[in-house]
């Protein structure tokens, strides 16, 4: 009985590849629809998670379809997946001319945070970050430098925003971190960069 299971496992591990995902903060991308655009993206590879797992995807080695490198492609966008669903639903609210709605908040990492609210001719998209040392708020305010000196060369790009030790005024009167060490980038998407037609997406 130990021959045929040991058989069978090492039977799974030779012709089954198993993909799984942990992220801490699931829970939260769940509540943007992150389990139904998952579903669209990898249909049948999906799976019951494995344990300490939030996705597994499960491909079948001894039948690979001719069409192998781009279903390779799409398990590799297994995590910008997963955040995927919270954009093309603040993406539909602005497209929709909605607003009003309740901001996407996701911890993406621990005192790290994503801030996603719509209105009726934008999208902001905050990320706020933690500078370990002094060296890396110069670091992040050259690279921010960059972000502006390229959005005057390309003036359709979007519009970059960065501010240091107090959260941006959209996260005014809310419990956005404060400190000599916080930063805060700002995204401001409008309609030419979140319609259907021009978002860049990478190749599936």
């Amino acid at each position: 009985m130990v021959i045929f299971f040991l058989s069978l496992l090492f039977f799974l591990i030779l012709f089954f590849l198993t993909v799984s995902i942990s992220l801490k903060f699931y829970k939260e991308l769940q509540e943007h629809g992150a389990d139904a655009l998952i579903k669209r993206e990898y249909g049948d590879y999906l799976t019951d998670p494995e344990e300490g797992y939030n996705i597994s995807l499960v491909y079948d080695l001894e039948n690979i379809p001719k069409d192998y490198i781009e279903i390779v492609k799409k398990a590799a966008l297994l995590k910008r997946n997963c955040f995927a669903s919270v954009f093309e639903k603040y993406f539909q609210f602005q497209a929709n001319g909605e607003a009003g709605h309740k901001r996407a908040v996701i911890h993406y990492r621990d005192e790290e945070t994503m801030y996603v609210d719509a209105q009726k001719d934008r999208v902001t998209v905050i990320f706020s970050t933690v500078f370990k040392d002094d060296s890396d708020v110069v670091i992040g305010k050259v690279f921010m430098q960059e972000f502006k000196e390229g959005r005057r060369k390309y003036q359709q790009a979007p519009q970059v925003l960065f501010s240091h030790k107090e959260p941006p005024q959209e996260l005014q009167n809310t419990d956005a971190s404060v400190g000599d060490n916080i930063g805060y980038i700002t995204f401001v998407l409008f309609p030419r960069h979140t319609n259907e037609q021009n978002r860049i997406i990478p190749s599936t």
